[in-house]
């Protein structure tokens, strides 16, 4: 039976929660993700919970934040004046907005406070900061 190591495509279906249960995103009813193991298109915690795995088997792979989307980091929060927002948008906690950088590139944002004169954006990944648990169904080695 093959187990997958470094350098394999593989298969495999999953579940995301956190810690409270919550599901955050499934493969289940979809199609199942493939991906090359060490390629680091992934979370580190996610590739490296494969590693090893033999096909048909399912195992549960707990991430801690720092294998997973890192810890949270006050640098990346931002505040703007509450006029440099165009009229026609009605600014809400927890709305996502795109903003582009002053490199020129585009980055999103969750808002995170909004009050009279400014708003706060939060330009953390929304599940940084979060242990997370996946169970992983491996389905194909390749």
């Amino acid at each position: 039976m093959s187990q997958a190591a470094k350098g394999d495509k593989v298969k495999v279906h999953y579940t995301g929660t956190l810690d409270d249960g919550t599901v955050f995103d499934s493969s289940r009813e979809r199609e199942p993700l493939e991906f090359v193991i060490g390629s680091g298109t992934l979370i580190p915690g996610f590739e490296n919970g494969v590693l090893g795995m033999k096909v048909g088997e399912t195992k549960t792979i707990d991430i801690p934040a720092a294998d997973a989307y890192g810890e949270r980091k006050d640098g990346l929060m931002a505040s703007l004046e509450r006029s440099e927002v165009p009229d026609n948008i009605e600014p809400k906690v927890g709305m996502f907005v795109e903003m582009e950088l002053k490199d020129g590139n585009n980055a999103r944002a969750r808002i995170a406070k909004v009050d009279e004169q400014t708003i706060v954006l939060d330009f953390n990944h929304p599940l940084a900061g979060q242990d997370l648990s996946f169970e992983v169904e491996l389905l194909a080695v390749a």
